[in-house]
């Protein structure tokens, strides 16, 4: 469970802003983690780790996934609204061709516009889904889009009519009441009427519930995930799904990952992981359900491979119904000393089963095939860049996990660049409480947290069990937040087990603690930088954190557990007993399993409505301007690396260099000029 003038010109504006491409390699000691800053993003670049050791096959499988990875590109954006292309397309036109005034600040705004548009897939936030507003006028943008000869501009839907473009795509940039959110969670609406995803069109969510309950099996005990692949519109009053396979909606892009994929599996490390690719294949050419439960199954079985891979249409956070699924990619290869940890977790999965504070009727009788590593990111594509999680529980059907187990990966190379672009910015000691937090989390912060992220990953989404007929979409809109809780407080709880010393996981007993303190403080007060004044909380991950947080902080008030200290007119997080936490995070955790289990949807919503979404319109103005005043950007995503095959005189490889020098403008320019498939 994701930034024209004449041609001279031109090409001094692409080599200054986008780097030649020449630039020599950086060595380890001066990699440079920071490549580009914009709005409230930065934008970081990753190493890999290892990649040079690698067998030429080994290299030539991830150049192939990797070129795979990056084709599905469009159809993310496509997903995220039906205009976004034709916006997307349009900015980059000017950004290419406009021969006007480039340092007026109306088309700067267009410039930072469009890094937003790249960097959320789309005209919304990627993780507030808001949409953009525009630090330009509609009048502007009009006029320097006349300007562009024709063949430069998405024309093929306008019949070559500039103004019919701009009537279509200025409405949905300037008009801030259409198209307003990308996912809308509110309480009390109609999420699908109100949500302006590309999942749905002309249909209500009380449509949609019903069309897919019609489907489901109450008593199937390997329920099909209905609509995962699928658009569902309204044709002549009757609802249709169009689905995205080879020969259906997507054909085109899915067609180039295809082919790339069957170069894979010619270059495939063992028969067992050809299997998965021609699996894959398969269920990309029928868009058939059952054989992407197959595809699953047979993903989870694959444990030897060391080079892994996720495609496809996977998770649902953009469907507000928690039914369709956006189009993804990750390539990865094991990091082989760092997997040592999580093979020792995974080892002891039928133990932290057993140790659970949760109801033993939610409990698995047995742990079934539980398998994770620590992985060197390779590529990472569509709802998994720029922005990317930092670690991945698959599948997500419940019944594959009870039967043939889950495959968790930790992202050690994203969260390592994290971690190192952060170094010496101010954040700890502006928000933490004292010395001694700063020196717990300096010594274990890094430790500590990628131990959360595996626990997490590796056993927290696996473990438990649903009680017989609850379906896994009974909590609705309310669904993804019990869940990333559930896998939260589960790597909570355990992160304070001395049984993580035992298994040389942490040093001592202390270390957990820097972990809870990051977490509370993060729960608490700083996340709210990523939030608009007057708002609340609407992205799924961002309400577990709260959810957590404010309950345990809540219920711990009479004890003094945990408090909110002023210290010179700012608020502090102070932990005054790390042990009652832990027993309070027990409590929730076994409460939002008994939630999940049972399909408790008005227990899921008390929960998420009372503590995980409304914000203190005070304490939000304090951390908002604290935060600003470190000129920090509180959203961070990634540019790829770039895979560069050597041939000998006769086309063959005989190498795959790996080149860390292309900038973000560059990367994106050359996605959507080489990648272009809608």
């Amino acid at each position: 469970m994701k930034h024209k003038i004449k041609m001279l010109a031109m090409a001094t504006i692409l080599m200054t802003s986008c780097g030649t491409g020449n630039e020599k390699q950086e060595s380890e000691e001066s990699f440079n983690y920071h490549v580009d800053r914009f709005a409230d993003v930065e934008v970081l670049r990753y190493q890999v780790p290892d990649f040079e050791s690698l067998s030429l096959q080994q290299k030539k499988l991830i150049y192939y996934l990797s070129q795979a990875a990056i084709e599905g590109r469009d159809i993310l954006y496509d997903q995220n609204n039906k205009y976004n292309l034709t916006i997307r397309k349009t900015l980059e036109a000017l950004f290419l061709n406009y021969s006007g005034d480039r340092q007026n600040k109306e088309f700067e705004g267009i410039i930072t516009y469009l890094k937003r548009v790249w960097f959320s897939n789309g005209i919304h936030h990627h993780y507030a889904t808001d949409k953009f507003e525009p630090e330009f006028s509609r009048a502007y943008f009009e006029m320097v889009v006349q300007t562009l000869p024709a063949n430069v501009l998405p024309l093929e839907e306008y019949n070559g009519d500039v103004k019919k473009l701009l009537s279509a795509i200025s409405p949905v940039i300037f008009d801030k009441s259409l198209y307003a959110k990308r996912v809308n969670q509110a309480e009390g609406v109609d999420v699908i009427a109100t949500s302006a995803n590309n999942y749905y069109e002309g249909v209500t969510e009380k449509e949609v519930d019903n069309f897919y309950n019609a489907m489901r099996n109450p008593n199937d005990s390997m329920p099909i995930s209905y609509g995962l692949n699928s658009k569902l519109v309204k044709e002549n009053g009757k609802l249709v799904e169009k689905v995205w396979k080879v020969g259906g909606m997507y054909s085109k892009p899915i067609e180039k990952i295809v082919g790339w994929l069957e170069k894979a599996a010619e270059v495939a490390e063992n028969d067992k992981q050809r299997s998965v690719i021609h699996s894959l294949i398969d269920y990309y050419t029928t868009g058939d359900l059952l054989t992407f439960d197959e595809y699953s199954i047979l993903w989870v079985q694959d444990t030897d491979s060391r080079i892994d891979f996720v495609n496809g249409f996977i998770e649902t956070y953009g469907d507000p119904l928690g039914i369709k699924a956006s189009w993804e990619s990750v390539v990865n290869f094991k990091n082989i000393e760092a997997t040592k940890r999580t093979e020792k977790i995974c080892a002891n999965a039928q133990w932290f089963e057993v140790h659970s504070p949760i109801d033993p009727r939610f409990k698995k009788p047995e742990c079934k095939g539980v398998s994770a590593k620590v992985i060197n990111a390779a590529i990472l594509g569509g709802d998994c860049h720029p922005a990317t999680p930092i670690g991945i529980n698959l599948p997500n059907a419940n019944w594959i996990r009870q039967m043939h187990g889950s495959k968790s990966v930790t992202l050690e190379n994203i969260t390592e660049a994290y971690d190192k672009a952060s170094i010496g910015n101010g954040f700890n000691e502006e928000f933490v409480w004292s010395q001694t937090e700063i020196d717990l989390i300096e010594k274990y912060g890094f430790q500590s947290d990628n131990l959360h992220t595996d626990l997490h990953e590796c056993l927290g989404h696996g473990s438990g069990q649903m009680l017989p007929g609850v379906s896994q979409d009974t909590l609705k809109v309310y669904g993804a937040t019990i869940e990333e809780a559930r896998a939260d407080l589960f790597g909570l709880y355990y992160a304070a087990d001395p049984k993580m010393v035992e298994l040389g996981l942490l040093p001592n007993m202390d270390a957990y603690k820097a972990e809870y303190y990051k977490y509370m403080m993060n729960g608490l007060m700083t996340q709210l930088t990523r939030i608009e004044i007057g708002n609340n909380i609407e992205e799924s991950h961002m309400r577990n954190r709260q959810l957590i947080a404010r309950w345990v902080y809540e219920k711990g008030k009479d004890q003094q557990v945990v408090e909110l200290k002023k210290r010179d007119g700012k608020t502090f997080v102070v932990i005054n007993d790390y042990e009652k936490m832990r027993t309070l995070i027990g409590e929730l955790l076994a409460e939002i399993q008994r939630v999940k289990s049972e399909g408790d949807f008005n227990g899921a919503k008390q929960l998420v409505e009372q503590y995980g979404v409304k914000v203190d319109p005070e304490l939000h103005k304090e951390i908002k301007a604290r935060y600003e005043a470190l000129n920090l950007a509180p959203y961070k995503g990634f540019v790829n690396p770039v895979y560069r095959p050597i041939t000998n005189d006769k086309g063959e490889i005989i190498d795959i260099k790996i080149d860390y020098t292309e900038s973000f403008v560059k990367q994106m320019i050359r996605y959507s000029k080489e990648f272009s498939n809608l």
